[in-house]
């Protein structure tokens, strides 16, 4: 079976271009910290505080490019530090979601949603899902050889000849399974 590329993913938050300027000022461009595994996304150097009613998190990781819309994924464990409920969904759909508190330096935001807990997912490359028979959106079943393996279940596919084939999941996922970024996991289908 297939080998797949695990990037275990920390609690991190994608801005709108409105939202950047409120944090950020008038004009601000993200500037790269390190490349990501899809192409064309980085983490930037620039962090944000974000607030929940009942803790924060300082420090979180941007990720770039600029996005539609601000979206926040955190781990369910994230979630109980800052005392919100966030659903498990894909990316982009946060209708229906808590918001928080975001602090930049030069000012903040008040988010009325956009938090997540981000589904497992696996990017594929067109080219690797025509190769193994994947269709966009189907549920796959994934096998973690870690210190502690397990087998994931409704791994959302997602195909795109935008995509570099990597399997996200979130750092209760990757702990549970003790995985970490680069290790790699089996496609069972």
């Amino acid at each position: 079976m297939p080998m797949i590329p695990i990037g275990v993913s920390a609690r991190h938050i994608h801005l709108s271009q409105t939202d950047l300027v409120a944090l950020f000022g008038e004009g601000y461009e993200l500037s790269s910290f390190k490349d990501l595994s899809q192409p064309g996304q980085f983490a930037a150097q620039e962090t944000v505080a974000i607030i929940g009613p009942k803790g924060q998190f300082d420090k979180v990781r941007i990720l770039g490019p600029i996005r539609p819309q601000t979206q926040i994924e955190v781990s369910r464990t994230d979630a109980f530090t800052l005392g919100i409920h966030p659903p498990v969904r894909e990316s982009g759909h946060i209708e229906g979601t808590p918001g928080v508190r975001v602090i930049g330096p030069k000012g903040e935001v008040t988010l009325e949603q956009g938090v997540i807990v981000a589904a497992r997912h696996i990017h594929f490359h067109a080219s690797d899902a025509t190769q193994w028979g994947i269709q966009d959106k189907q549920l796959l079943r994934v096998h973690l050889r870690g210190e502690r393996p397990l087998i994931f279940e409704d791994v959302i596919a997602r195909v795109s000849d935008q995509f570099a084939l990597d399997m996200h999941i979130d750092t209760d996922e990757g702990n549970a399974a003790g995985v970490k970024t680069g290790d790699k996991a089996e496609l069972l289908l």
